[in-house]
């Protein structure tokens, strides 16, 4: 069954919009219905507006069309059809159909027009509306929400068809050795490629019911983890207090003993992924960590991994008053890591066995985090507008994060694999003659070092002999690095065109109305183009849009050697720091080597969905 509040909220708005009186909805009804059923209110009035002001000569203009199910192309019935200003909607009838009436463009400020002017300017204003328009419906990804909804939107000529994505679940059931009608948590974590790296970020989590069923809704196409949390046993037929402690550890899917070697669950759109999770009953042993320099109030993040497998999972908490790290452990061998926050963040580490007894110790002594600091050097031509000399160094500090400068962007990226660390705040310049910006504190980790610049690109970044556009930078608690930028701006440039594009316009002798309408038709014309650095390239990931009569450009590539693809939709897991991942696109698109100032005309051929 779909969710019910879901479902609740999208009728309640139907009957409020079928029963409401004219020019009459109150502050509250608007409130209450929000989100997508307000279009439907607005629509009458602004529908009505726009007609009694119309001029006689001015002809209705009608935007007629279908909604059909991504997958299985299937009808799609009772779907609320709106367009992105929410000025014009409608409901799908039984065969998917809907019709939609634009209303009519501001009046021209000169004052009358003939026939002939006025529709044209209705068509282009229509024309506006084409590329803006969603469909809602429960049961399918909504594209406010979703990235991954993709709503294709085809021109016949005729009619548009709307192509909308069906959501994905995963269902399943928590099995437990005694039916004790307890409800755990189950977290589900998902697969999302960042920088051409994967990274896992978690997706949700809920209470399974008394019978141990759960259910995820309104999933994205994607990779999946699928974990409970620690559960105490507090069976009152088995709890002795006072006595041994037993509790069931995290469950990972199917069998696995961490996240590490969890199955991954690959959801196409439309699918559901029946699950079943088995937590095992095992003895817990108390654990008691003092912490030398803990903080006696203030925030305090305490995580617990097995060894050999960071990933959630496990948990220790931190008395405050103690000043001590608590909680239990069934036995194995663990990673404890903490960090506190406030004036002085440090952060500590240690690893412990738990081995059929209490760990009490050793202490844990937590050390001020370490400091970046980025020495750029500006290696730029001659501003052309002003013809200055640009500033020729920076510097930039900053703390697991980004910091923007006048010049360049810099951020770290984690390397591990889990993000589940929170991010602390950056600090702005000190004053208006500070052209630093500084991030503190940054937390003891592996981290890949980014740099973007609106003039140019990171020609090297180094710390001592260690070559930072290949390697990670490892900083250790109460480290001082310094890193060597150097910029330049004499990249190289790709120009070309696509082509096995769906409905991209002809040329320029195609008119006004006809270029107007492929800006409308973005979502089914445009394609996006990808440049990926070969293996053991000095190139850095690139990516473009295409225009609407199928042309693209690059500006300032670093050199280096790219594969160039293009596709019809974004490509939102390409895994380009993986060569076994990448030998899937062997053979596509073209392989292009750039030198600085190089420049390069490509015809590239659409990849389709399919290949």
């Amino acid at each position: 069954m779909k969710s019910c509040s879901h479902h609740l909220m999208y009728c309640r708005g139907l009957r409020s919009i079928w029963t409401r009186r004219r020019g009459c909805v109150s502050h509250a009804t608007l409130r209450v219905l929000g989100g997508s059923m307000l279009l439907l209110i607005m629509l009458g009035a602004v529908q009505n507006s726009a007609q009694d002001g119309a001029s006689e000569n001015q002809q209705k203009k009608t935007i007629r069309g279908i909604v059909v199910n991504s997958v299985t192309h299937e009808p799609v019935a009772r779907a609320l059809v709106s367009s992105a200003d929410r000025r014009l909607a409608a409901m799908t009838d039984e065969q998917g159909h809907f019709e939609l009436t634009v209303p009519q463009p501001p009046a021209s400020p000169g004052g009358e027009s003939d026939g002939t002017v006025a529709n044209a300017q209705v068509e282009m204003f229509t024309a506006n509306y084409l590329g803006i328009l969603m469909a809602f419906r429960p049961g399918f990804l909504n594209p406010q929400r979703n990235a991954m909804a993709n709503q294709r939107v085809i021109n016949t000529g005729k009619e548009l068809t709307i192509a909308i994505v069906p959501e994905a679940l995963i269902v399943g059931q928590i099995v437990l050795p005694s039916n004790t009608g307890d409800r755990i948590e189950v977290n589900l974590y998902r697969r999302v490629i960042q920088e051409g790296r994967p990274h896992w970020f978690s997706a949700g989590a809920q209470r399974s019911r008394a019978n141990g069923e759960f259910r995820f809704f309104d999933l994205e196409l994607g990779t999946y983890k699928l974990l409970t949390s620690e559960m105490m046993d507090r069976d009152p037929l088995t709890f002795e207090p006072g006595g041994p402690m037993y509790g069931y550890p995290p469950a990972y899917f199917p069998h696995a003993v961490n996240f590490a070697t969890a199955e991954a669950i690959q959801l196409k759109a439309g699918m559901t992924f029946q699950a079943e999770l088995t937590p095992v009953r095992q003895r817990y042993y108390s654990v008691e960590l003092p912490v030398t320099n803990g903080p006696s109030d203030g925030q305090f993040e305490v995580s617990v991994s097995m060894q050999g497998g960071k990933g959630p999972g496990y948990a220790l908490g931190y008395d405050t008053r103690h000043q001590k790290i608590s909680g239990s452990l069934p036995n194995g061998n663990y990673v404890i890591e903490a960090s506190s926050e406030g004036a002085n963040p440090a952060s500590g580490s240690m690893n412990i066995e738990v081995k059929g007894a209490a760990v009490q110790g050793p202490s844990m002594t937590l050390v001020p985090n370490g400091t970046v600091r980025v020495n750029a050097k500006l290696e730029f031509k001659n501003d052309p507008d002003t013809d200055v000399q640009p500033q020729r160094s920076a510097t930039v500090i900053f703390h697991n994060g980004q910091a923007q400068g006048q010049n360049l962007n810099v951020r770290l990226e984690p390397v591990e694999d889990v993000n589940e660390r929170s991010r602390s705040e950056t600090h702005p310049p000190h004053g208006p003659d500070d052209e630093s910006v500084i991030f503190e504190h940054v937390r003891p980790g592996r981290y890949w070092i980014r740099v973007d610049s609106p003039r140019g690109f990171a020609a090297a970044i180094s710390a001592g002999d260690v070559d930072l556009l290949r390697h990670p930078l490892t900083v250790r608690v109460g480290a001082n690095l310094v890193v060597d930028v150097t910029m330049r701006d004499d990249g190289a440039e790709i120009a070309g065109s696509v082509e096995g594009l769906d409905g991209a316009s002809g040329g320029p002798d195609d008119g006004m109305l006809r270029s107007r309408m492929s800006i409308g038709f973005a979502q089914g014309a445009q394609a996006h183009v990808y440049c990926l650095p070969l293996p053991e390239s000095t190139g850095q990931f690139r990516e473009a849009w295409v225009a609407p009569d199928g042309r693209f450009s690059l500006q300032r590539m670093p050199p280096g050697a790219y594969r160039v693809l293009a596709f019809k939709q974004p490509q939102n897991d390409l895994e380009y720091q993986d060569a076994a991942s990448m030998r899937t696109y062997e053979g596509k698109g073209q392989v292009v080597r750039l030198a600085a100032g190089q420049k390069e005309e490509l015809k590239l051929q659409v990849i389709s969905d399919n290949e």
